[in-house]
């Protein structure tokens, strides 16, 4: 019988301990700086956050399963010390169709796991992509359709010098360390107020205080950007970042005045069409 615990603890037990690694590993590959990619689309921020949410809540269950197959096994231990052979036997077999099922639960969990990992970074890739097309030069439009401080002024092209101060701002932003994104971006606004990317620089200070929750200072940010540069082709998503800030802020009937402005002077933007969403559920 003592041979038969050491088969027990040894063999059942290993695929489930097996199968709660493999979904631990899974959750710290889908997780690399939350957050890190948002824009201006509360709808993903929102379907980001469930997944989140779903996947703790898989880790949550892991663990269970972890400290129950502890018992199971300290359980198989006594057991193989202290009780009569027949009353063993009964109680290994009893204890062998419930590491089966863990095992089984173990498995279903590391696909959910996987699942919602591929998920999350799928959204991720997706508002990141659709950020990047932003700050890439329109084909169809002038430089000049995004005038730096002076009026009517062409900005001037990017160099190399900008290009990387302005993606080292990015790389703070992506990796959820807004603090640093917005001291870098406004230098970047600072040092470069004719660039190419300085609208959009503008428009990263104001969303990375959205997600630091500080709404006032996100609809200042965005309002600056809307002043200095009118023409600029972030101004609708500032107008979305500013509508969602005073949502947040409580003041729905702003935010919808800011929606309505939205839609009427962008009536064709991918924001005007996130707006006509937002109004048809906002209170």
């Amino acid at each position: 019988m003592k041979r038969d615990s050491r088969l027990v603890t040894c063999d059942w037990t290993r695929p489930l301990v097996a199968s709660a690694a493999f979904a631990a590993a899974l959750l710290s590959l889908s997780l690399p700086g939350h957050a890190q990619l948002f824009g201006g689309d509360d709808t993903a921020r929102k379907q980001i956050a469930e997944q989140t949410k779903r996947i703790d809540t898989l880790v949550e269950q892991n663990d269970a399963l972890a400290a129950r197959l502890a018992r199971i096994e300290e359980s198989l231990k006594s057991l193989s010390a202290a009780n009569p052979a027949i009353e063993l036997s009964q109680q290994l077999e009893r204890l062998r169709q419930e590491v089966m099922q863990l095992r089984g639960q173990a498995e279903v969990l590391g696909n959910e796991v996987q699942g919602a990992a591929k998920r999350q970074r799928d959204m991720y890739l997706d508002l990141d992509s659709r950020m990047k097309r932003l700050e890439q030069p329109s084909a169809s439009a002038p430089a000049a359709a995004a005038p730096g401080p002076a009026a009517g002024a062409k900005p001037a092209p990017s160099t190399d010098a900008e290009a990387r101060a302005y993606e080292a701002a990015q790389n703070q932003r992506r990796i959820g360390n807004y603090p640093g994104a917005i001291a870098a971006f406004q230098n970047f606004v600072a040092q470069y107020p004719a660039s190419a990317l300085a609208h959009r620089a503008q428009y990263w200070i104001g969303d990375s205080q959205y997600n630091l929750r500080e709404f006032k200072s996100a609809i200042a940010s965005q309002q600056k950007l809307i002043a200095t540069w009118p023409d600029s082709a972030s101004v609708p998503d500032a107008l979305l970042n500013i509508a969602s800030s005073q949502a947040e802020l409580g003041n729905a009937a702003a935010a919808r005045k800011t929606l309505d402005g939205l839609v009427a002077r962008y009536p064709a933007s991918e924001a005007a069409e996130k707006a006509r969403r937002r109004l048809a559920t906002l209170k």
